[in-house]
């Protein structure tokens, strides 16, 4: 007991460090070269919870045949607007996955309307092993079927994904390119870096910082930290609720989300019986 409590302890300090030293390093560099302006935030693809956390892919995924729908929404301030988007997800193999996102906005400049709807591909490469993390690659295309406001007249990217699990916690690391069918727009860059902390059968705190150099402008636009949790409300229904706070200048400015996801078809619990002759 006393081994894991010491090697708890250590996990602890140390994601914790790390944790701050990213976010200090992200802050310092999105002070020297980030936009005053807002463009607007363009959601793009997105996990299906439980595999990741808010906008950061695990590099786990649905196993082969099953299907993941989620309905989520989230409130922005400064720019204040409504997003609601519906995420799909079907695993054509347990190491690769088909992933769809179709977001809608609400009220962004009193003005309403579709995002690109986004496809992708996610394939696990590797698995987790003793040492080394669970690695997988990302091919992402959007269609141009969204209002002109919300629309990069399509895009296509790639991305890389990792996933490791120390003790209690699992962390996720992203890096993402995307490059827009409007020649008028720039290339974006993403980093994304999460973290669960399992501290319940069915409950999961989660964190998660978010670093972006988006289409509207050469220099990071977005960086944002987020916390909240994940309820397994059943066997095969996910409820996340979080919180995000942009530190690039220190501003006010938030967002909430909410989303439910489930997988289907429902795990069938399996039950052994003993029997005595």
């Amino acid at each position: 007991m006393k081994n894991y409590r010491d090697h708890f302890v250590f996990v602890v300090k140390l994601v914790t460090r790390y944790s701050l030293l990213v976010t200090s390093l992200l802050t310092i560099y999105g002070s020297l070269f980030t936009s005053s302006a807002h463009a607007f935030d363009i959601k793009g693809l997105q996990p299906l919870s439980p595999y990741g956390v808010f906008s950061t892919f695990s590099a786990e995924s649905l196993k082969q045949n099953k299907a993941g729908f989620a309905l989520s929404v989230e409130k922005s301030d400064s720019p204040n607007f409504y997003r609601t988007n519906f995420n799909f997800a079907y695993g054509l193999h347990d190491r690769l996955e088909f992933n769809m996102s179709l977001p809608y906005v609400t009220g962004w400049n009193n003005v309403d309307g579709f995002e690109d709807i986004s496809f992708g591909f996610k394939h696990r490469l590797a698995d987790e092993s003793r040492y080394s993390p669970a690695f997988a690659y990302m091919l992402m295309i959007s269609a141009p079927t969204g209002r002109g406001e919300f629309s990069t007249e399509g895009s296509m990217g790639a991305g890389l994904l990792f996933t490791k699990k120390v003790g209690p916690f699992r962390g996720h690391v992203n890096v993402i390119y995307s490059r827009p069918m409007d020649s008028a727009l720039k290339d974006e860059y993403s980093l994304n870096l999460g973290a669960e902390l399992a501290v319940a059968h069915d409950l999961r705190v989660l964190a998660e910082v978010v670093g972006r150099k988006n289409y509207f402008e050469n220099k990071i636009d977005l960086l944002e930290w987020r916390m909240g949790y994940r309820v397994t409300t059943a066997d095969n229904i996910f409820t996340t609720i979080g919180v995000g706070f942009d530190i690039k200048d220190r501003s006010p400015d938030y967002r909430l989300m909410f989303s439910v996801s489930i997988v289907l078809p429902k795990e069938r619990e399996i039950i052994h019986r003993i029997y005595e002759k």
